[in-house]
């Protein structure tokens, strides 16, 4: 497989207003161009299209945005097909009624697998074409394509994932007290309370996140649900095949209590257990960098953190400032079993271009291109590891790659949003600041809806 990339300067952004999404950060629009400096060899299965436009609408904000659209550049120039995106933070709360109006992008890049549910039922999405599907089916595993399936239809292909349960820690640290990287839940425990054991608070944590406080406790309950009971009962649990108050939930809460409830294990460097909902997720790892404290259960994304001020002064690797290693399996050698997070292309308007842009993002190539620009990871089992911007990332998509690797989608995007976007983020609040497993979780069950 030949990967071809050519970077170029972005061409000017402009104003796009025709989807009428509220635009907070990165527009791109990529325009025809000559192709003469582009090999276009690996694009022309897509054809070519004079003048045809497609909007592309999603929460990628900032440089994140700026990478994405130019990892459709020299597809763009080479096909002539020109693409417009517009990254916004509300793009979540708007898709649905802008969809109803008629007013929705060409197509929308949907980070929750439950979204993309509540939007096929109601009528407004276009089915995959078969060049997206033969690519899923070549380059993702069966776990990946269900999750842009409703029903039976196949409505969109994975594009980007994440690996949660990462715990980060200083190499450095562990080497200087001789700490081992646990292989079991109860070596995790047992590390801990040794941590503990010197008068420090051996995990930090913040879960407070504007509107959406809460969802970095939620990844830890998901990550235990799938540990602790398996991948059977955890479909069970997303899909309520068993109540949210089911005493095996109950047993997740409560293994997670163990440190986050505990005064003895945080929140090191910042407080008490109560600064975990004040404490923003984007700094609660970084008293690791002053050894105020040695744990922090993050995904992989958290990678960018560690520098806060720009610049490298920390480094990520096994023998850098910080480095990370998975929540373990319940039991030493069991099951490699990791939760995620991804986003999926949906289309609102039924045009040949527009499944062109679609079965390009669903391609081994594009995975290769993004990725080699750096900052994220896919599933694609098309794309090469050795084109990831850092060893983590390298090491996350060989996790994904690997058939022995048991993957779930983050539970909560699998939910219904007023139970997955809500009651339980509102209910991790409720549960670090006193109220008992048992309440939240009655609570949260009376929310799940009826139909």
């Amino acid at each position: 497989m030949r990967i071809t990339r050519h970077r170029r300067w972005m061409l000017p952004i402009v104003a796009a207003a025709a989807t009428g999404l509220a635009l907070t950060a990165c527009t791109g629009d990529i325009a025809d161009q000559e192709a003469g400096d582009v090999d276009c060899t690996d694009y022309e299965q897509y054809g070519t299209f004079d003048g045809a436009r497609v909007t592309i609408g999603g929460t990628i904000l900032d440089l994140e945005a700026d990478r994405l659209v130019e990892s459709w550049s020299d597809f763009s120039t080479c096909t002539g097909i020109t693409i417009s995106y517009q990254g916004t933070s509300e793009f979540e709360a708007q898709i649905a009624v802008l969809a109803e109006g008629r007013n929705a992008p060409d197509i929308g890049i949907v980070p929750q697998p439950g979204l993309l549910q509540r939007l096929a039922a109601g009528g407004w999405l276009i089915p995959a074409s078969q060049a997206v599907e033969d690519n899923v089916d070549e380059f993702w595993s069966p776990d990946w394509k269900q999750y842009g399936t409703v029903d039976g239809t196949f409505y969109a292909a994975p594009l980007m994932a994440s690996i949660k349960g990462y715990i980060w820690y200083s190499p450095a640290e562990f080497e200087e007290n001789g700490y081992e990287i646990p292989k079991s839940l109860d070596e995790l425990k047992t590390l801990s309370e040794t941590i503990a054991a010197t008068g420090a608070k051996p995990w930090c944590a913040g879960f407070e996140s504007g509107d959406a406080t809460g969802w970095p406790g939620t990844d830890w309950i998901e990550d235990y649900m799938l540990r602790l009971h398996g991948p059977e009962v955890y479909d069970e649990w997303v899909t309520h095949g068993i109540p949210f108050n089911d005493p095996q939930v109950a047993e997740a809460f409560d293994a997670v209590g163990e440190y986050l409830k505990n005064e003895d294990m945080v929140n090191g460097g910042i407080g008490s257990v109560s600064t975990i909902v004040t404490e923003a997720f984007q700094t609660a790892g970084l008293p690791i960098l002053d050894g105020e404290c040695s744990l922090h259960h993050q995904a992989s994304f958290y990678e960018t953190f560690w520098n806060p001020d720009g610049g490298d002064a920390n480094t990520v690797a096994p023998d850098g400032t910080v480095w990370a290693f998975l929540l373990p399996p319940a039991e030493e050698g069991g099951p490699q079993a990791v939760t995620g997070g991804g986003e999926f292309p949906v289309a609102f308007r039924d045009a040949e271009e527009v499944e062109a842009v679609r079965a390009y993002l669903s391609s081994d190539t594009w995975a290769n291109n993004r990725v080699g620009l750096g900052g994220v990871i896919s599933a694609n089992k098309g794309l090469d590891p050795n084109v990831a911007s850092s060893e983590l990332l390298k090491q996350s998509i060989e996790i994904l790659q690997d058939p022995n690797t048991t993957f779930r989608f983050d539970g909560s995007d699998l939910m219904p949003g007023a139970v997955g976007a809500d009651s339980f983020w509102r209910g991790m609040v409720s549960w670090i600041t006193g109220q008992s497993t048992s309440q939240v979780l009655d609570t949260i069950e009376a929310s799940w809806p009826t139909s």
